[in-house]
């Protein structure tokens, strides 16, 4: 991963410093990056008094049954805005972090490989953002792990 694997550590850093700061905790519910956001969260320093845990939901059907999600395409806004609400309450969590999307290489719901939304729930506000990237399936995971820490770290800084 090179440089990027150092971006990806200090941002995960800079989210544990704000979370530790606030006295909040933070969930993650990830689709498309198999568990590399939960990781790079897990493995800063001190993370065990913030982090609630994360929830790996890969399959389509996971998505609706354990998490209830209900949007038409589980690539889309509403889907991300769900994943990241229902992910904050069922990891009992201040703030959660969610991504879907499509790591390729084919498309799914219709939409290319490098669609990606990120949504965090801050426990005031849902909101979620489009993330549209190219390259390989491990170069998207990696682009929206970076994304998705900056989107979690915007939020605790507001």
């Amino acid at each position: 991963m090179g440089d990027g694997g150092c971006e990806v550590t200090a941002l995960a850093e800079r989210v544990g410093d704000a979370l530790e700061a606030s006295g909040r905790t933070v969930g993650v519910v990830e689709s498309l990056t198999g568990g590399l956001l939960v990781q790079a969260l897990a493995r800063v320093e001190g993370s065990g008094s913030w982090l609630r845990g994360g929830i790996v939901a890969y399959a389509t059907s996971v998505k609706r049954e354990l998490l209830e999600i209900t949007a038409q395409s589980v690539v889309s806004r509403q889907a991300a805005e769900q994943l990241a609400a229902g992910g904050r309450v069922r990891l009992g969590a201040s703030v959660a972090v969610a991504v879907t999307g499509v790591a390729g290489p084919g498309p799914q719901d219709g939409e290319p490989p490098g669609t990606v939304w990120i949504g965090v729930d801050d426990g005031s506000a849902v909101t979620a953002e489009l993330l549209q990237v190219d390259g390989r399936p491990e170069d998207i995971c990696a682009q929206t792990v970076r994304a998705a820490l900056f989107g979690l770290l915007g939020a605790l800084e507001r």
